[in-house]
């Protein structure tokens, strides 16, 4: 009992540095995304026993045990976890060499979903490597130019180093997954230019980029004889014709559009969706954005996307007011990778940009994707978390 007591003790005495309305927001979008993937998924569910069992509840409780598992990483990184573990030498070479190798035999060995090969088959679960390497992005450049921060305005060949192995790691994950690779793409790019580098060194950033990103390409075009899969050309294909062929390549975008103008203002009503009846092919991954907008409107649309943006300017806020280089890149870091990473699922579903098969954070259907995030939203919280405690020490 004394193990108890002396555990709530400790939540409780530490609570006070944890920002709730972090950690509320990201339970509200966990839960929403829950109920969304339920009513999006059961018909379909229901109609592949194959894949089912026919049980519509099939999907919603995979990714509740994924929800419950997300929950459990927040706390623990919440209460136990602290950003010097984060800085450790060790973990940080341990987590850049162990997602280079997962990485490589994804690229080589990993299972292929949907056209793309970023799978690797694990206990019964499907483990999408590259989006943990969106983690280890930000954590390996926030400990590479904390560690440089005093020299970042000078032309070094040294800081080529992290950009390589980043860069080289990127192009692995493009050549499978595009969609990925762009939002690890603006993560680099963004904590790059906030972390103060000089213009010139961005400058030969670029070019070293460019160079790279063509010899790499040249590799997989005499590889693969293409650079892009006939998956990722048929979706640029779609994204300007995708009324040419409705009810081929096009299927999926143009139900998706028509779906999200019956939404109106209000919606049809939470589960009384139409287009999810077999007119959106799995309506629950990362086209649930269309379900979401045709059964609850403009106003539930607008409610979802308000918050997203309280922990995106949560981020951008402890980013300013930090004076750690490390816990402001991390901020930025998940900033920009939940953005990104939402208007390009948004901007995809919209007509807006070409369809990349990126989900929508904490909604679309998938452990992968949920845990990635909210590792993510971890990582914020132990930044809030200094950031607090510096601030009752007298100092941020």
């Amino acid at each position: 009992m004394s193990f108890i007591k002396d555990f709530f003790n400790y939540v409780r005495t530490y609570s006070r540095y944890v920002d709730f309305t972090i950690v509320i927001t990201y339970v509200l979008l966990s839960l929403i995304g829950l109920v969304m993937i339920y009513s999006a998924s059961m018909v379909m569910a229901s109609r592949t026993p194959g894949i089912t069992g026919g049980n519509p509840e099939h999907f919603y409780i995979r990714q509740l045990i994924s929800i419950l598992l997300g929950f459990t990483v927040v706390f623990i990184m919440a209460y136990f976890m602290s950003g010097e573990f984060l800085r450790n030498k060790y973990f940080q070479i341990a987590a850049t060499v162990g997602i280079f190798i997962l990485l490589v035999f994804t690229a080589f060995f990993g299972t292929e979903v949907n056209g793309e090969r970023n799978w690797i088959r694990l206990a019964g679960f499907n483990f999408q490597t590259s989006e943990f390497f969106k983690i280890v992005t930000i954590l390996y450049l926030a400990y590479i130019y904390d560690r440089k921060k005093d020299r970042l305005k000078q032309l070094e060949g040294g800081h080529l180093v992290p950009l390589a192995f980043i860069g080289f790691c990127t192009m692995i994950v493009i050549s499978n997954d595009f969609g990925t690779g762009l939002v690890i793409t603006g993560i680099i790019a963004g904590i790059f230019i906030y972390s103060g580098i000089s213009i010139r060194f961005l400058a030969k950033v670029g070019g070293a980029l460019a160079v790279a990103a063509g010899a790499v390409g040249v590799i997989i075009y005499m590889v693969k004889g293409s650079i892009l899969s006939p998956h990722q050309q048929a979706r640029i294909d779609t994204f300007l014709h995708p009324f040419n062929d409705p009810t081929g390549t096009g299927y999926q975008l143009t139900n998706a559009l028509v779906s999200i103008s019956h939404g109106g203002i209000f919606g049809n009503g939470l589960g009384d969706g139409v287009m999810k009846l077999g007119y959106l092919p799995e309506p629950h991954t990362d086209f649930i954005f269309a379900v979401v907008a045709e059964e609850l409107g403009l106003i539930g649309v607008i409610f979802i996307l308000c918050l997203y943006l309280i922990i995106v300017i949560k981020a951008l806020r402890y980013a300013a007011v930090s004076q750690d280089m490390f816990y402001r890149l991390i901020c930025i870091g998940v900033a920009i990778y939940i953005s990104f990473q939402l208007f390009i699922n948004l901007g995809g579903i919209s007509k807006l940009i070409p369809l990349t098969g990126v989900p929508l954070p904490l909604l679309s259907y998938g452990g992968s994707s949920f845990l990635s995030i909210s590792i993510a939203v971890g990582l914020l919280i132990i930044a809030a978390k200094h950031v607090k405690k510096s601030k009752a020490l007298g100092h941020t």
